[in-house]
């Protein structure tokens, strides 16, 4: 495939749903661990799922979650979960509701990060 092959605009029906947000907000979430066992992955994933359920009235989707265990990025053990929104405010909300209790849980420290797209170019590739 070289150059030629790529548009700028959206050509197909397909393409067409392909077409990402010319503004897209993440916010992450990294639950740093006092330590993680077998039933940490379960206990996250359990909240997390509490945050979805009452999330009402937040816009927001989810992007991923995971657990990076000590020495990838940090000397913690960390949860992280990644949403697109924009309404950080409440979504602040409901996870310092939903972990607030969470004994295993040293801090929750989120990162906001904003992006504007500069360029889109679609093409087919055939197998």
């Amino acid at each position: 495939m070289d150059n030629s092959d790529l548009t700028k605009q959206p050509e197909t029906k397909f393409e067409k749903k392909l077409v990402q947000d010319a503004y897209n907000v993440n916010v992450a979430f990294y639950v740093h661990l006092k330590e993680y066992n077998n039933s940490v992955r379960d206990e996250l994933e359990k909240r997390l799922e509490e945050v979805f359920f009452y999330s009402r009235g937040v816009e927001w989707k989810f992007d991923s979650f995971g657990i990076e265990k000590a020495g990838k990025r940090s000397k913690n053990i960390v949860g992280f979960f990644i949403f697109r929104t924009a309404n950080i405010t409440e979504l602040k909300k409901l996870f310092k509701e939903y972990f607030e209790d969470y004994d295993n849980a040293i801090k929750i420290t989120c990162s906001v990060a904003e992006y504007k797209k500069t360029d889109e170019t679609f093409f087919e590739l055939d197998v």
